[in-house]
């Protein structure tokens, strides 16, 4: 009798042993998560290599396409040529400087030609609208300028 109530004594403590452990470790693993889930602050200005050579062929109402390059420099100058496609004597070329919209993540052109605004994201750019907006149209792929190697 006293060996089934020692056994039964050690299986509770055993099994309630066990249960403090399963609790222990999910208390952890909430830790873990809150901590990844604890934003960085980082953006597309700090955390991207974005000085660099980006293409794209753009859509054009009247030829077969732009071929377009934005060149990014590190001290906020950019370079934007323009090549139609079908008129080589026809290219644009824009200069001057760019500055970074308040949120890291998009950048706004100021040259001479027109003011242009571009997402930045890994390894591209993201043509916007006037307002800051991406273009919403079947051919918005068309608007995703690669950076070259």
């Amino acid at each position: 009798m006293k060996k089934v109530i020692l056994f039964s004594f050690v299986a509770s403590f055993a099994l309630l042993s066990c249960k403090k452990n399963d609790a222990n470790a999910n208390a952890e693993e909430v830790v873990v998560e809150e901590v990844v889930a604890v934003p960085d602050g980082s953006n597309a200005e700090t955390a991207l290599d974005w000085a660099g050579t980006y293409t794209a062929t753009l859509p054009c109402a009247d030829c077969p396409g732009i071929n377009a390059t934005v060149v990014l420099n590190d001290d906020n100058t950019f370079e934007v040529t323009y090549d139609y496609i079908d008129n080589p004597t026809n290219k644009l070329v824009d200069k001057g400087t760019f500055t970074w919209f308040n949120n890291g993540n998009a950048i706004e052109t100021t040259g001479d030609g027109e003011r242009a605004k571009y997402k930045v994201i890994e390894n591209g750019l993201v043509q916007l609208d006037q307002d800051g907006n991406e273009v919403v149209s079947d051919m918005k792929e068309l608007y995703v300028y690669k950076k070259q190697k």
